[in-house]
């Protein structure tokens, strides 16, 4: 069954604190392994925060992904590094798995790449304080695959892994997905159709918080035609409005009349217009030549569209289909659709997850954790698999200003934060 809320009533959800029960003698084992090898995790991260690995960067993305095989194949994990095709331009995606049939069959999701590439001048790990570090790609998110790698570790350590189906999926191309979908994502999707739950390891939102529902992301991008011609003639029965000002009208239309649904965002990340246009797919750049006494001839413009489930998106892209199509004079204008992420609506299963990721914390004295509202979380790889199981987003490191050459990752809450994500999955697969 399906829930559906806005982010107001997403903001009023909460999880009814339950008496917290005391950690069990093996839980206390975990949480001690988990503090003795903490040095060792943060120099880890340290580790392959230094190594560059941008999504087009397909040498550093597998380089990254060599250190995790090598770190999995010494705590007992099956390991295989899945390659892409080389037309897709990208590296390709490291699993790791235990075999068995004990409990819930785990699916625990991470992503190697960064958006910082080759070329950016933010590169290395740099202490900050004694608990906070610059780090590209520290927070979004090696800091969340290094949870995932200790938390097995510790448990492992402790002999706990034995007969769990648990299976690792550090893709290497989140940041910017390879298409087509149907390759990219096939081996991720695949695991979910075996798997019970599916947790992911983005960005976490604070100790109080987890990810029950995260929107949809799609692209959309409009190409406008006009009459080249001089600019006395603009507005004239023979010349028309040009391609600017028909792209002008389009965008000013879409936020008058597309914008307003809950949880339903679109945004034009990309604009060019004037006589001649070049933009280049791969590396959303582009250039533009037009003079100011000429009528522009050609505009486009590429963008995001946000949604939190299939039926707003149809019903947006509709409306934006109709404005498109309600031409100026002397323009014509196309619109086309690219389908990116699908949105992982907030389900019983997951809210009943939930429930027990706060009871975990309670136990570890960590403080109740609530569903976060979706419209303040971007797309992940977790949204593929919602479709097959219940999942939890969010429950990697804490930081600030992921995505820019001020990410910071928070050190002192990654023993706190593995802790919890040991004790979750130890009571997950010794659950029925």
């Amino acid at each position: 069954m399906k829930i559906q809320y806005t982010s107001t009533l997403i903001a009023l959800l909460f999880v009814a604190s339950v008496s917290a029960q005391k950690l069990s003698r093996t839980e206390k084992k975990i949480v001690s392994t988990i503090e003795k090898n903490n040095s060792e995790a943060i120099d880890f991260l340290e580790k392959v925060v230094n190594i560059n690995s941008g999504t087009l960067n397909a040498e550093g993305v597998k380089k990254v992904g060599m250190v995790f095989k090598d770190a999995f194949d010494n705590i007992g994990f099956e390991t295989k590094w899945i390659e892409m095709p080389a037309e897709m331009n990208r590296a390709g995606h490291l699993f790791a798995e235990t075999t068995g049939t004990k409990g819930k069959k785990l699916l625990l999701i991470g992503h190697l790449d960064t958006v910082f590439e080759e070329d950016s001048p933010f590169q290395t790990f740099e202490m900050v304080n004694d608990s906070m570090a610059h780090a590209p790609g520290g927070n979004d998110m090696k800091g969340g695959d290094v949870i995932v790698l200790y938390a097995l570790k510790a448990l492992s350590e402790n002999g706990l892994l034995e007969n769990a189906q648990i299976v690792v999926a550090f893709t290497g191309d989140e940041e910017s997905t390879g298409k087509p979908l149907s390759i990219s994502r096939k081996d991720l999707i695949d695991a979910a159709k075996r798997s019970d739950i599916a947790l992911g390891f983005e960005t976490s939102t604070g100790f109080n918080y987890a990810t029950v529902a995260r929107r949809g992301a799609s692209g959309w991008a409009v190409e406008v035609e006009g009459k080249r011609a001089h600019s006395s003639g603009v507005f004239s029965e023979g010349t028309g409005a040009g391609a600017i000002f028909e792209m002008s009208r389009i965008l000013h239309q879409f936020y008058t009349d597309v914008k307003g649904e809950d949880l339903l965002t679109f945004n034009p990340g990309v604009l060019l217009g004037g006589t001649f246009v070049n933009f280049d797919e791969l590396t959303s750049k582009g250039d533009a030549f037009g003079k100011t006494n000429v009528v522009a001839q050609k505009a486009v413009v590429k963008g995001g569209l946000r949604f939190i489930s299939e039926e707003q998106k149809e019903r947006a892209r509709e409306k934006m289909r109709e404005i498109v199509a309600n031409n100026l004079p002397k323009t014509s204008a196309s619109i086309s659709f690219t389908d990116s992420y699908p949105a992982m609506q907030p389900t019983e299963g997951n809210l009943a997850l939930l429930e027990t990721l706060n009871e975990v914390s309670l136990d570890l004295k960590q403080g109740e954790v609530l569903a976060y509202d979706p419209g303040r979380r971007g797309a992940a790889d977790v949204s593929f698999v919602a479709e097959y199981v219940d999942g939890l987003d969010g429950l990697g490191t804490m930081g600030n200003n992921a995505h820019t050459p001020q990410e910071t990752v928070n050190l002192n809450t990654i023993e706190a934060l593995t802790k919890r994500t040991a004790i979750l999955i130890y009571r997950l697969i010794n659950t029925k």
